[in-house]
Formats: structure tokens, sequence, C-alpha cells
């Protein structure tokens, strides 16, 4: 994935973990990403964050219903996506993960 964009974790002390993520124009996961992940047929993690730039199309398998997310946006995916950035700027995005040991199943 490394042409196409790329991935920053930090792990804090009490488990929580932030990334940073950039992908740049042209990328998808169908292309970029899910031959890293064994090839599944859809993303199988959650993902929560803050788009800082750029567009990110992101699209329930099951139902092929898409949702653009761009700057100012945030945003909480469900497994079972895939997705692909639009348009010809780069996408950066602030992804927050709960640490491990706790539930991520609570209300909203």
């Amino acid at each position: 994935m490394k042409e196409q964009g790329g991935i920053d974790i930090v792990m804090m002390a009490d488990g929580t973990t932030g990334m940073r993520a950039t992908f740049e124009p042209g990328w998808t996961w169908e292309k970029d990403e899910k031959p890293l992940l064994g090839s599944p047929v859809s993303c199988p993690m959650r993902h929560t964050g803050y788009c800082i730039a750029g567009t990110l199309v992101v699209r329930m398998v099951d139902t092929g219903k898409e949702t653009s997310i761009g700057p100012g946006d945030f945003f909480e995916i469900p497994p079972g996506h895939d997705g692909y950035v639009s348009g010809s700027e780069q996408v950066r995005m602030i992804l927050f993960s709960a640490p491990d040991n706790q539930s991520t199943d609570h209300p909203h």
C-alpha cells in the first residue's frame, strides 16, 4: 500500500490506539488493502474517526449503499465495507480505537 497511502499507529499506555491514515488519489480498498488482509469479501473492521482532507467513498458491500466522507466529517464505519478515494485530492484521516480490554458495543 506504500505507493497509494499508509497508516501510522500510536499506542497509548491504556491500550487506546490512534491512527493517521493517508490515501492517494486512485486508492481503492479492493486493489490496495484487500490483498493485505487475506482477501476477505469486505473490510472486517469498524472504523471511527475524523476526516481532515479529501473525499473517501465508503460502500456497504451487502447493500451497495455509498456514503461520502469529506473534510470536517466525524464518522463511524461498521464492518462489511469497502471504499475508494473520490477525486484528485489526497485523503487524510485520524482514526480512533477503544482499548482492547473495553467493549466497543456501547450505546452512542
